[in-house]
C-alpha cells in the first residue's frame, strides 16, 4: 500500500495528515506553527508517523503547503539580489522598475535595472529589434554580483521572443550560477505589475531551494524517499523542480488547500467555503471544485502584481480572537491569543475571554471545563455571538457574485465558533475531519499549471488560439509533474479585447492532473 502525508502551514497551527491510497485517512494532527516554520513541520511529521505507525518504506509522496515564500517577502529574509531587466526602450523609460516598492524591499533585492531596446506592440509586431551588444554590455555588469535575474517585455504575453532571447543568451553566458525568470511564465497583461511579479518570483528562488532541500533531508534521516510536492495557490500541485522555477506560486496555497479539502471533505463542488483558524478566517469560493482566482491585482508585501492569486476575504476572527466589553458595547477581535487559546481561553483555566468561550457557553460545542464560564454576563455572551455571526454574513455577502444564498462549507480548528444559521446561506456544512481540511487539501491534490496569454487572431482562428493555449497548459501540467494521459482542462476563458485595436483575445487555461507516478 502507497501513503501519503499532506502538511499544511498556517499561522496558528500545522496541521498534518496521512493518507492510503484510498485517500482514507490513517493519522492526523495539529501543532503549534513554530517561529522557525520549519521545526512546527517536522514535529507535525512526527506525530503522525508515530500515530500511524507504518513502514516508513509505503511512503509514496509528501505533499506540503508553507508560508515560507511569503514570510520571506513579509520580513524581507533570505530574499536574492536579483538584476531586472526590462526590454522596453525607450517606450518605458517614463517608470522605472521598483517603483513604489518599500525601500526596505528594494534594499534586500538590490537596486540594480536595466532598461534595453525591444518590445512588442499588443498585436505582437516588434517595436524595436533587440541590440545584441546592449545584451552582451547589460551581462558583463551582472556578471558574478548576482544570484538571479528578472526579465520583463512589453506585451510578452502576446509574444515570449524578445524574453526568450535574452533568457538563452544569459544562460549561455552565464551557465548555471545564476536563476532566470522571465514575466511571461508568471504574469499577465500589465507590465509594471507583471514585472514587479517576476522580481519577487525571482528574489524567492533560493528560499524554496533551501526549504526543499532541508525538508529532502529531513524525509531521508527519518528513512522516508518519497517524491515531494509543493502545494500551488490554484488547488493544484508542483514538483520541487517546478517549484524552484516558479516559488511566487505557492503563495496564498494556505487557504486554496483549505477550499480544495472542503471540497473533497464535502463532495460538494460549487459552495462558499469559510476556513476559520486560531487568529484569522479565510473566505473563499469553489467553482467546479477549484478556489475562484481573483480578477483584480494582488498587494504582496507592498508590491502591488498581476499573477494569479485566489479570490479570498481575510478577516480578524479565529478561535482564539479576544472578546471585551468597551463602553457598554462587546468588541470581538481582531487581536487574538492564537494558539495559545488551549490554555489561555476560560475554558481550558486561562484569564482571557475568546471566541471559543462564547462557543462553548452557546452549546456550540463541548470543551474545556464549563464551570469556568457559568457566571459570565448572558447578554455579553448574546452580543458577542451576534457580533461573531454579523461579520461572517458581511463578508459571506461580499465573496458571493449572484444574488441568493449559496451553500457554505466550514473547514479549519476555530469553525466551532460559528452558528448553525446564516443569511445567505441555504445550508452549512461541517465535514468530519474538517479541523485538518487544510493538510487534506494539498494530501489529495493533483499536478497543475495554468497559462494566460494574448492571442491575435488576424492570422488563426479563436478555435486555433484555444487549441493552441490548451496544448501550451498540458505541457505546463507535464513540467509540473503530471501524467499526461490524465491531464483534463478544468477551467476556460477567453476574453475578447474590445479596447484594442484589432482583433485580439486573452485566454486564460488551467489544467490538472493525477501524479506521473
Amino acid at each position: 500500500m502507497i501513503y501519503r502525508i499532506g502538511i499544511d502551514v498556517g499561522g496558528t497551527n500545522t496541521d498534518a495528515v496521512i493518507l492510503d491510497q484510498n485517500n482514507n485517512i490513517v493519522a492526523k494532527t495539529k501543532t503549534p506553527t513554530s517561529e522557525d516554520i520549519i521545526s512546527g513541520i517536522y514535529e507535525s511529521l512526527d506525530k503522525v508517523l508515530f500515530q500511524s505507525n507504518i513502514n516508513v518504506k509505503d511512503i509514496g509522496y509528501v505533499m506540503l503547503g508553507t508560508t515560507h515564500c511569503t514570510n520571506a517577502i513579509v520580513e524581507r529574509k533570505g530574499l536574492r539580489k536579483v538584476a531586472v531587466i526590462r526590454i522596453g526602450k525607450p517606450a518605458t523609460m517614463a517608470i522605472k522598475p521598483m517603483v513604489g516598492w518599500p525601500q526596505e524591499l528594494i534594499d534586500a533585492i538590490g537596486k540594480k535595472y536595466f532598461i534595453i531596446k525591444g518590445g512588442h506592440e499588443f498585436d505582437g509586431q516588434e517595436i524595436n529589434e533587440l541590440d545584441y551588444d546592449e545584451i552582451d554590455q547589460v551581462v558583463k555588469e551582472i556578471r558574478g554580483k548576482f544570484e538571479a535575474v528578472a526579465i520583463s517585455s512589453v506585451f510578452s504575453p502576446v509574444n515570449t521572443s524578445h524574453e526568450d532571447t535574452l533568457e538563452r543568451i544569459i544562460k549561455e553566458q552565464l551557465g548555471d550560477s545564476i536563476d532566470v525568470c522571465v514575466s511571461h511564465e508568471i504574469g499577465s497583461i500589465g507590465l509594471i505589475e507583471r514585472e514587479n511579479a517576476t522580481i519577487l518570483n525571482a528574489a524567492l528562488v533560493g528560499v524554496i531551494r533551501k526549504l526543499a532541500k532541508g525538508f529532502q533531508e529531513a524525509l531521508k534521516r527519518r528513512g522516508i524517499e518519497a517524491t515531494l510536492y509543493l502545494a500551488q495557490n490554484d488547488g493544484t500541485l508542483m514538483s520541487v523542480d517546478y517549484a524552484m522555477r516558479y516559488p511566487i506560486m505557492t503563495i496564498a496555497s494556505g487557504p486554496t488547500n483549505s477550499l480544495r479539502g472542503a471540497a473533497y471533505l464535502s463532495k460538494i463542488k460549487n459552495a462558499v467555503v469559510l476556513d476559520v483558524g486560531g487568529t484569522t478566517s479565510d473566505i473563499g469560493v469553489l467553482v467546479n471544485g477549484f478556489p475562484r482566482l481573483s480578477a483584480m491585482g494582488v498587494e504582496i508585501g507592498g508590491v502591488r502584481t498581476n499573477f494569479r492569486m485566489p479570490d479570498l476575504i481575510s478577516i480578524g476572527l479565529g478561535g482564539g480572537t479576544i472578546v471585551r466589553e468597551k463602553d457598554s458595547s462587546v468588541v470581538v477581535g481582531p487581536d487574538s491569543v492564537g494558539y495559545r487559546v488551549a490554555k489561555e481561553a476560560l475554558v481550558f483555566g486561562g484569564n482571557v475571554l475568546t471566541t471559543t468561550d462564547v462557543a462553548v457557553a452557546c452549546n456550540l460545542t463541548k470543551l474545556g471545563n464549563l464551570e469556568r464560564i457559568e457566571n459570565l454576563n448572558s447578554s455579553l455572551i448574546e452580543s458577542a455571538l451576534l457580533k461573531i455571526k454579523e461579520l461572517v454574513e458581511v463578508n459571506i455577502d461580499k465573496i458571493k457574485t449572484e444574488a441568493g444564498d449559496a451553500p457554505l462549507i466550514l473547514v479549519g480548528g476555530g469553525s466551532i465558533i460559528i452558528p448553525n444559521s446564516l443569511k445567505g446561506c441555504s445550508e452549512i456544512i461541517r465535514p468530519e475531519h474538517c479541523e485538518v481540511a487544510n493538510a487534506i487539501g494539498v494530501a489529495i491534490a493533483q499536478v497543475g499549471a495554468q497559462i494566460d496569454r494574448i492571442f491575435s487572431l488576424d492570422n488563426i482562428s479563436r478555435e486555433e488560439a484555444i487549441r493552441q493555449a490548451e496544448e501550451l497548459a498540458i505541457q505546463e501540467c507535464i513540467k509540473a509533474g503530471a501524467k499526461r494521459e490524465t491531464i483534463e482542462i478544468v477551467e476556460k476563458e477567453d476574453i475578447p479585447l474590445a479596447y484594442l485595436p484589432g482583433n485580439a483575445t486573452r485566454i486564460r487555461i488551467k489544467a490538472a492532473g493525477d501524479i506521473a507516478y
